[in-house]
């Protein structure tokens, strides 16, 4: 793979996925961290088309509805809600002219709320305190090996904290805001806090939800992360985001839970 980021433009909708954005779970698929992103990616150009409103993204949640190929994919967002202080917008993710994902963002109001801010947990031990684990030992695809983690503490069945970033650009040839990159790196977290070796059961995530009470900035997000496997085939990976300067929301992924086959 000679490509330096996750996407290449086709045109003003559409995007080809080079192999760094291939999976865990099968490497002829996109994993969904970077196309997460390309949808906030997306998000952030249709507001770039309208005059500046002063809204933030607070919210996105996204449902994975198909198989995510490792082919070009379209993207198109609309206004479900509009409004001054809170707006609704809705992104659809095409592949094979069929819709795969399929996203909704709540923007809202920024106003200045500093003198009543806070609630949020300690900082994270910072990234060049910590010594590089790649993820590649338990998983493959292009994606993983793209990144840089680092492990706050040694990881154990169902926890782990762990700093994640890339080198890459998510689409190349364009500038990404900071908040699609760090979103891009959010859907790692179901794949740090294995509580099964992925070799024997399966567990993938069919949505992702952010709640956000600050906007992250780069390069690295931090996911302190929980994994929770219940009894009957459903499980929850449940996130604390971080940047450098600590706390900037949650994230929420509900698992399949099944055994693979025998051989």
């Amino acid at each position: 793979m000679t490509a330096d980021s996750y996407y290449e433009p086709i045109d003003e909708y559409r995007y080809k996925p080079t192999g760094h954005a291939s999976g865990a779970w099968n490497t002829d698929e996109q994993h969904f961290s970077p196309l997460g992103g390309l949808i906030v990616h997306a998000i952030d150009r249709y507001l770039a088309g309208r005059p500046h409103t002063g809204l933030l993204l607070s919210r996105i949640s996204f449902d994975i509805l198909g198989r995510l190929a490792l082919d070009e994919c379209e993207i198109r967002v609309e206004t479900v809600r509009p409004g001054r202080t809170i707006e609704l917008l809705e992104a659809v993710v095409r592949i094979a002219d069929r819709p795969v994902v399929r996203a909704r963002a709540w923007l809202l109001a920024a106003v200045d709320t500093t003198a009543v801010a806070g609630g949020a947990d300690d900082r994270l031990t910072p990234p060049e305190a910590l010594d590089p684990r790649p993820m590649t030992t338990m998983w493959p695809g292009g994606y993983i090996a793209s990144l840089d983690s680092r492990p706050v503490a040694p990881p154990r069945p169902g926890r782990a904290t762990v700093w994640v970033s890339t080198p890459l650009a998510l689409v190349a040839g364009q500038t990404s805001t900071p908040l699609a990159s760090y979103v891009a790196l959010v859907d790692t977290a179901n794949g740090i806090a294995v509580r099964q070796p992925p070799t024997a059961w399966m567990f993938p995530n069919v949505d992702l939800t952010l709640h956000l009470h600050r906007q992250p900035e780069g390069p690295w997000a931090g996911l302190d992360t929980t994994v929770t496997f219940g009894g009957t085939g459903q499980g929850i990976t449940s996130t604390v985001l971080h940047d450098l300067g600590g706390p900037v929301g949650h994230a929420q992924q509900i698992l399949t839970v099944r055994p693979l086959p025998s051989p």
